[in-house]
């Protein structure tokens, strides 16, 4: 008996360059996907903060539990750089994980180029328009 249809949670396994973005999503391994993106060792999930303007440890739950594969996370904040929150910060530090917050276009050409370098990369994307 057919069991319907089967929702499954987005996620892309594999490291994969972001070939576009904009218009509220990302192209990926000659995929698209509407909404951000967290781009770990693991592969790329689809990626929803509570409160893009607000960054929480637990927003990054995920990445931490993969933080011994990760030295670097490029957090792409949108079309603004802002600057991540301390608790958030503090968390990274504790995970030895070197973090920088930049425009989600910068973040984006940096982990393409850092992962093209085989570097021990992940990326937080919030989606523009």
């Amino acid at each position: 008996m057919a069991a319907g249809i089967v929702v499954r949670e987005a996620h892309f396994p594999g490291r994969a360059p972001v070939e576009a973005y904009g218009n509220g999503g990302f192209r990926f391994a000659d995929m698209s996907h509407r909404g951000s993106i967290l781009c770990l060792p693991s592969g790329v999930y689809a990626w929803e903060p509570a409160n893009p303007l607000d960054l929480k440890p637990s927003d990054f739950a995920r990445l931490l539990a993969e933080a011994e594969a990760v030295e670097i996370l490029l957090v792409g904040t949108g079309k603004d750089i802002r600057r991540l929150p301390a608790p958030l910060r503090d968390v990274l530090k504790e995970n030895n994980i070197s973090a920088d917050a930049m425009s989600t276009g910068a973040a984006v050409r940096t982990y393409n180029v850092l992962l093209a370098e085989d570097r021990a990369v992940a990326a937080a994307l919030i989606a523009v328009d």
